[in-house]
């Protein structure tokens, strides 16, 4: 049996690197997100060769990292009231 050629695997290996992405951003881990679409993204529109299936691949381990601690999304703070006084009339 024949490995498949890059230019077969290259569209499911980017496929899989952004719904990586899409997990990244909703862990909260949008920077890392960015940084590894931008490198597939790079990656894909280059040459479709060994060079560049390896590179997803690459990625596509980096950003499933077993073990990698998830932090929490981050909260909008609460708005707090302006100065305002209340008084009481009497």
């Amino acid at each position: 049996m024949e490995p498949n050629s890059p230019a077969e695997e290259l569209p499911a290996l980017y496929r899989a690197i952004l719904d990586r992405v899409a997990g990244l951003e909703r862990a909260g881990e949008r920077a890392e997100a960015a940084r590894v679409r931008t490198a597939a993204t790079q990656a894909y529109s280059r040459a479709w060769d060994e060079h560049a299936r390896s590179q997803l691949q690459d990625l596509l381990r980096r950003a499933d990292r077993p073990g990698r601690p998830q932090r929490a999304p981050r909260r909008t703070p609460t708005p707090r009231p302006t100065g305002a006084v209340v008084t009481q009339d009497t």
